[in-house]
């Protein structure tokens, strides 16, 4: 069951799954080498919880960000065995951890950072080595049961004195391990800067490495080198927790316990050749972060006007208004976020006809014929993906799915447009309306004709596509209210309700500003805050919520929803 998606019964308070999945995930230095990291740590966590997992995040210090603190403490005198020595060191994790937790949050995930204090790891013996015994508190539990996401430091822990101690260099590994044992996981994720453990080192120049796909712990300890810490994998082998060590974005990598297979070749697989169709709030969000990628090529973006000034660092030879010129450059993917309806769904088919892989962010493209959408691209040994157009950061999508996976579904009901939903508390405190939608822009939530959000026509869209997810099919009539100058708004709070329900063998959809809520879900909603709420036929409702507008939100699911595609494409070429 997923954390961020509560199962209840009706009329009870909402509370997140007792059983939901729970992994540990670590993150050295190799891989958040600076705060310009951050967003990328942020991604590999977010795609974890949008498949159903709550994360703990175990986060090391910056690179080199150790050796400046023991520098600094040094220099005023504080040697090798002083005991207050750790507790300056291990501000380098809380940093990173605190970073890591503000780069989840922009992008809608529900995270909180804890301190070294607040862990409560308890441990014994030298200052600068020492071994963990147990969580000594609840606070990680606690965490856990009110958020998605755990940010915690590594390399620290608590004597019995109450003071810092350092678990040794590498020891945010051993962090990870403690925590996966306490939590009473079998498996603990280490995302490293390699994809797993070699036979000899990936970047030597005699022979052609091979990479293990299982390792015993002996190997590990023979191989491993600096790449695991050998406190850790003795902890593993003691507390039976499989150690997996991976890189970011990878599904594979190396499980190290107790099993040992030979190592075998890895190959070299070519950046995706990428077409970002659009440059807005999403495109530029995408562009930012697709360029710099070595898994992907940008060969084109597609835009209206080429010589546009935009908040991108984008070679200008890349921008073109030719579709025909940018498709025939043979991208393996196209990634569509354009703000118009009719152009992105044209494009869509184009892309899915010439065989190439499609995400899109455009809900108005995708509404229009969902169904037509999967059965070209299945026709053509294509895949399309639209979960970033429903929802932005919160995984609505993935939410209805489970709901229809566990059985019937009676209908749903949200607010599924953060624009609106951010400028009726604008309104609702006294803002005038176009200071309000100027806010909007302000914040990156409105585009520049904000006239579908505002008409209804955006959630109307987003309601037709999660009737499709609910009921196979889409409703033929969605009738919207409009937010206008107009619109009274009072001091009860106002939301942009959007919902689809089975009557009758028919459906019943709409878009209806609503200031008679009791829902609690939605009345706590603030900002560009969506949130869905799904009816089963049994009288199960699941849930989910997050950030449902703005440039990394919707960013990051269309980063999930390429990763999800990046998996699918690796796993079909194993096959052949």
């Amino acid at each position: 069951m997923s954390a961020n998606l509560a199962l209840v019964a009706e009329n009870q308070k909402p509370q997140l799954a007792p059983d939901a999945d729970v992994v540990v995930l670590k993150f050295g230095s190799s891989v958040l080498k600076s705060p310009a990291d951050a967003p990328a740590v942020a991604s590999e966590i977010y795609g974890h919880v949008r498949r159903g997992r709550k994360v703990v995040a175990v986060v090391s210090a910056l690179a080199g960000e150790t050796d400046k603190l023991l520098g600094e403490a040094r220099a005023l005198g504080l040697d090798h065995d002083n005991e207050l020595l750790p507790a300056y060191v291990v501000l380098g994790e809380e940093r990173a951890a605190a970073l890591v937790a503000i780069a989840c949050d922009r992008v809608g995930l529900d995270a909180v950072g804890l301190s070294v204090q607040q862990l409560g790891i308890s441990a014994e013996g030298p200052s600068q080595h020492a071994r963990p015994v147990a969580l000594k508190n609840n606070s990680l539990h606690e965490a856990l049961a009110q958020h998605e996401v755990v940010v915690v430091p590594g390399f620290g822990a608590v004597r019995e004195c109450g003071r810092v101690a350092l678990l040794g260099r590498g020891g945010s590994d051993l962090t990870a391990v403690v925590l996966a044992a306490e939590l009473g996981l079998d498996k603990v994720r280490l995302v490293k800067d390699v994809d797993g453990l070699y036979d000899r080192d990936p970047a030597c120049s005699s022979g052609t490495p091979q990479r293990y796909r299982r390792a015993s712990w002996e190997t590990a300890r023979q191989l491993g080198g600096a790449l695991v810490q050998h406190d850790a994998i003795d902890l593993g082998e003691k507390r039976n927790v499989e150690i997996e060590v991976a890189a970011l974005g990878r599904a594979e990598g190396t499980v190290v316990g107790h099993r040992n297979a030979p190592p075998g070749p890895v190959s070299v697989e070519k950046p995706l050749k990428v077409v970002v169709a659009g440059c807005g709030v999403v495109g530029g969000g995408l562009l930012n972060r697709l360029l710099w990628d070595n898994g992907f090529e940008v060969v084109g973006v597609l835009v209206r006007d080429p010589f546009k000034r935009r908040d991108v660092d984008c070679p200008q030879e890349l921008f073109s208004n030719d579709v025909d010129a940018l498709l025939a450059k043979k991208p393996d993917l196209v990634v569509e976020a354009l703000s118009e309806g009719q152009a992105g769904h044209d494009l869509i088919r184009r892309a899915l006809e010439q065989g190439c892989d499609v995400v899109s962010a455009n809900k108005q493209a995708v509404a229009l014929d969902p169904e037509g959408l999967e059965k070209l691209a299945d026709a053509n040994r294509a895949r399309v993906a639209w979960s970033a157009s429903v929802g932005g950061g919160s995984p609505m999508i993935e939410t209805l799915r489970a709901a229809r996976a566990a059985g019937e579904v009676a209908g749903f009901e949200a607010v599924l447009n953060g624009t609106v939903n951010f400028m009726l508390e604008r309104l609702g405190a006294g803002a005038a309306f176009a200071d309000a939608l100027a806010d909007a822009r302000a914040a990156g939530f409105a585009e520049e004709d904000p006239s579908s959000d505002l008409e209804g026509r955006d959630a109307a869209a987003k309601v037709k596509l999660l009737s499709y997810e609910a009921f196979g099919r889409v409703p033929e009539n969605v009738p919207s209210d409009v937010l206008s100058a107009a619109t009274p708004v009072g001091h009860a709070p106002v939301r942009q309700i959007g919902a689809c329900f089975a009557k009758d063998g028919q459906l019943d959809a709409s878009v209806r500003l609503n200031d008679n809520l009791e829902d609690a879900l939605f009345q706590s909603l603030n900002g560009e805050r969506n949130a869905l709420k799904v009816h089963g036929a049994d009288g199960r409702v699941w849930l989910c919520k997050g950030r449902g507008a703005g440039r990394w939100a919707t960013t990051e699911s269309v980063l999930a929803d390429v990763a999800d595609i990046v998996r699918a494409r690796r796993a079909a070429a194993e096959l052949v």
